[in-house]
């Protein structure tokens, strides 16, 4: 009997632990990077440009291994604009009122899923319009350096950390002013 009542007493706070407890999300172990890209003056995000991650000499980041990323193995680390779904999870424009951002933090800015140990403090933003005057005007490249308050960690006790190491709400986006090239 004693033995029984031992094994019931071991079972019921085995699971009942943090061990057996852990929840998780469909965003473990990822962080988003969001870009906000308009001209000084103008709110409205700057639509067609090309964003990448580039290191310290400018050159284009790879994905080798998912080293960086999730996603787009052996890939170009690029930025991409955030959509709206409908109720049925159907893309729709980002103009419909009906429609709810994918990533609600990051509105209509362009954003790139990588991983919570991604050294941002090591790279950079770079910034290039490849649609010339369809999107309003021929503007400058640009290279923005990153850190790690740019990072919005998800689902992770990183995030916790964090915010007492430097208190809630540091995750931001970079906030990017594009001039256009003068000729």
């Amino acid at each position: 009997m004693r033995l029984v009542f031992l094994f019931f007493i071991v079972f019921y706070f085995s699971a009942n632990s943090q061990v057996f407890n852990v929840q998780h999300c469909g965003y473990d172990f990822t962080s988003y990077l969001v870009i906000n890209v308009h001209e000084q003056g103008n709110t409205e995000n700057i639509k067609n440009l090309k964003i990448t991650i580039v290191d310290s000499s400018g050159s284009d980041v790879i994905n080798i291994n998912n080293r960086w990323s999730w996603v787009n193995n052996n890939k170009q680390l690029l930025f991409t604009p955030n959509y709206k779904l409908d109720r049925n999870n159907n893309k729709v424009e980002n103009s419909n009122p009906e429609g709810k951002w994918f990533f609600p933090f990051a509105k209509d800015y362009y954003l790139l899923s990588v991983v919570n140990s991604f050294t941002a403090d090591i790279f950079s933003v770079k910034i290039e319009d490849i649609d010339k005057e369809e999107n309003g005007g021929y503007f400058e490249t640009q290279i923005i350096p990153l850190s790690p308050f740019n990072m919005y960690i998800l689902c992770s006790s990183e995030n916790e950390r964090q915010a007492q190491q430097f208190g809630p709400k540091t995750n931001k986006p970079v906030d990017v002013i594009l001039k256009k090239k003068s000729y």
